[in-house]
């Protein structure tokens, strides 16, 4: 009887170890890939290392909101994306590809994010109005700097992929 019940008690601890770990939530991570020369997946944590930067954005009801996050054009630098002096010929073809955990999919040309082509911000977010977006948003969203409509400024961003349009 002692045998069997240790053998319970034995199996009872497993089970709710298993279940610990899986009740763990997984840290969100975007993952930049395709045509760069350094593949990166960024944490929260890591875009606290990159410069920080402010948009101010409407939203629907016409009301002002602070996004504070990351010049996606930094973090595309890290991973080696064709930017600067060599955003030029062949390399105008290439463009970003943003995916959503739900998704939906929205593309941006190389040139628009370059610094040396526009100074409209577009930053990788992960804060509104100083707290961290809503799990609805985020944790990572893209907002685009005076831009009319809002369809490119897209939540729960999980990949930022760079390829050629030929």
């Amino acid at each position: 009887m002692k045998k069997i019940t240790l053998v319970i008690v034995a199996v009872f601890l497993s089970l709710a170890s298993l279940s610990g770990k899986a009740q763990t939530p997984k840290q969100a991570t975007i993952k930049i890939t395709g045509e760069v020369t350094t593949p990166l997946t960024i944490t929260e944590a890591d875009l606290q290392t990159y410069k920080q930067t402010t948009v101010i954005r409407k939203d629907r009801d016409g009301k002002d909101h602070t996004y504070a996050g990351v010049m996606l054009s930094d973090l595309l630098l890290k991973a080696g994306t064709t930017l600067g002096p060599d955003l030029k010929g062949e390399n105008l073809t290439k463009y970003l590809l943003v995916s959503a955990s739900d998704g939906y999919e929205v593309v941006f040309a190389l040139a628009e994010l370059d610094k040396a082509y526009t100074d409209r911000a577009i930053i990788l977010a992960n804060q509104v109005d100083g707290k961290p977006l809503l799990p609805a948003d985020g944790p990572f969203r893209i907002i685009v700097q005076d831009e009319k409509r809002p369809a490119r400024c897209i939540k729960q961003v999980v990949s930022l992929k760079i390829a050629f349009a030929k």
